[in-house]
């Protein structure tokens, strides 16, 4: 059974940094292609980043980039999202996802 953990979301204020991460299970996590998405208030559903199963091909979309890194940790079976400079339109919850899979979800915060 596929399980995503994630954790690391809080409160925080513009201009802060925040590290997302997400435990996996139930799966051979280093075989996938692991992705971030977030739907923010009343919008939705977002992708944020991707990183294939060797970490050497990367994806963000255009609002994120040069702000977030995605990285992995393939003999931990976790993923991560190190967001910096995080702007009030960041506030979302984060999912972390693989394939038509995703965790909960954490929530992200980003106060003026």
């Amino acid at each position: 059974q596929v399980q995503l953990v994630e954790s690391g979301g809080g409160l925080v204020q513009v201009g802060g940094s925040l590290r997302l991460s997400c435990v996996a299970s139930g799966f051979t996590f280093a075989n996938y292609y692991m992705f971030w998405v977030r739907r923010a208030p009343g919008k939705a559903l977002e992708r944020v980043s991707g990183i294939y199963r060797n970490g050497t091909t990367i994806d963000y979309a255009n609002g994120v980039k040069g702000r977030f890194i995605i990285s992995r940790d393939n003999s931990k079976s976790t993923l991560y999202l190190q967001m910096n400079n995080l702007k009030s339109e960041d506030t979302a919850v984060y999912y972390c996802a693989m394939g038509v899979h995703q965790g909960r979800g954490t929530q992200v915060t980003v106060s003026s």
